[in-house]
């Protein structure tokens, strides 16, 4: 991992931290390489805009649905196996898309990959929020994201390459990086997350710092400012950058642009350099200075950027522009999940669940409609629309307290709201 992780505070973090970060980076080493082509790929079939959508939706959705029993799963299987088994489905699904032969077998096989999806991302955040101190909560949430991001620099590169030799090439690499992904969580993460002391459940386990904290009751959650904000930040980022910028960007490379499919990874992998450049200074601005200004800035930035984008007509302003968009999308990756790690406390499977699901939303919806929005008026119009949900966000977030997180000479001090 990079060396602006190490300038963080000194307290160190858990084993299960670094090994996600390594899963992580195997997992977006793989769907990078994949993000470039999927929209050609389809459209390969003789499909409109809308069933490039339809495509993107489909993984979302399954997610979606399955998402709510992943918390039982957890339960019965534990976080490690749950992750594995789901990295397994996507892994699976994603060689068979190589050699779908028709529009439907695509649509189904994605379908499928988004319930592997679920289970790896609730199963790995339930583990990752459950293994820090709020103190550190942010760093712990930039590590992870770094593992991303550093497979995200490496992966849409890689993917334009394999374009040019195959639009199928792409899923088969995907499912081996899945593969190595799924054997390192079994391997290396510890079975399941267990009361340190043998605590019973209903009375809470500990936290990082050595505090016991109850589990807070879902209705408790729901109403809690901090995890509202959080679930529509994550929603506007699912219809904007897992939905629109996803689906819609490589066609604007390719058909507005006038550019090979490799111009989107290079894109792509210099606004994941920026990102993570921008993870270290954002996960400690968010330990400090506190989740609501970080929510407040970023959001109304990403409106401005998204708007932008959709105006951009060469390839250097778009690679500008998503540059930094990814710079403001280190702070959105960041402090929605340190919120509602705050509010849910060590083992919040089911409020980290709904967090998860208000992604998947954005991310069903935003696709559908921002195809739709293009084929009816136009890409600014399709790009306008998920600012507005980020601008939304951003002024919902004045409702959070000013909760700024403990210092590490003080970790354990509660903080308001």
């Amino acid at each position: 991992m990079p060396r602006l992780f190490r300038s963080a505070p000194r307290e160190r973090l858990s084993r299960d931290v670094y090994v996600l970060g390594l899963i992580a980076f195997f997992v977006m080493v793989g769907f990078g390489v994949v993000v470039p082509v999927l929209p050609v790929f389809v459209r390969s079939f003789g499909v409109g805009y809308a069933e490039v959508g339809a495509v993107v939706s489909a993984f979302a959705l399954m997610r979606l649905v399955a998402s709510p029993f992943v918390g039982k799963l957890i339960d019965l299987m534990g976080e490690r196996v749950v992750l594995a088994v789901g990295i397994g489905i996507v892994a699976v699904s994603s060689g068979l898309v190589g050699i779908a032969a028709d529009y439907p077998h695509l649509l189904i096989l994605r379908g499928v990959g988004g319930i592997g999806s679920a289970m790896f991302t609730v199963a790995a955040m339930t583990l990752l929020l459950g293994s820090t101190s709020a103190a550190h909560r942010a760093r712990a949430v930039g590590f992870y994201q770094g593992g991303f991001l550093i497979g995200g620099m490496t992966g849409p590169a890689i993917g334009g390459l394999l374009a040019t030799i195959s639009l199928t090439a792409p899923f088969f690499f995907y499912a081996g990086t899945l593969a190595v992904a799924g054997i390192v969580g079994l391997v290396l993460l510890r079975p399941r997350a267990q009361p340190a002391d043998g605590q019973a459940v209903a009375a809470g386990a500990p936290d990082a710092d050595g505090s016991v904290n109850p589990l807070v009751p879902l209705r408790d959650v729901l109403r809690d400012a901090r995890f509202r904000a959080a679930c529509l930040a994550n929603f506007a980022q699912g219809w904007n950058s897992f939905g629109v910028r996803s689906a819609l960007i490589p066609v604007i490379v390719v058909e507005v642009i006038k550019g090979p499919s490799s111009f989107t990874g290079i894109a792509f992998a210099i606004a994941a350099v920026a990102q993570t450049l921008a993870l270290g200074p954002a996960a400690r601005f968010i330990d400090r200075a506190g989740r609501k200004p970080a929510l407040v800035l970023s959001l109304a930035a990403a409106a401005v950027l998204t708007v932008a984008i959709s105006f951009t007509g060469d390839i250097v302003t778009l690679t500008v522009l998503l540059s930094l968009y990814g710079v403001v999308s280190a702070f959105l990756g960041i402090a929605p999940a340190a919120s509602v790690g705050d509010v849910v406390g060590r083992r919040g499977g089911r409020g980290i669940a709904i967090f998860s699901m208000s992604s998947d939303i954005g991310a069903i919806v935003g696709p559908l409609a921002a195809g739709a929005l293009v084929d009816a008026f136009s890409f600014p119009v399709a790009f306008g629309v998920g600012a507005v949900f980020f601008l939304a966000a951003s002024l919902y977030s004045l409702r959070m307290p000013r909760t700024v997180s403990a210092a590490p000479a003080s970790v354990g001090t509660t903080t308001e709201g």
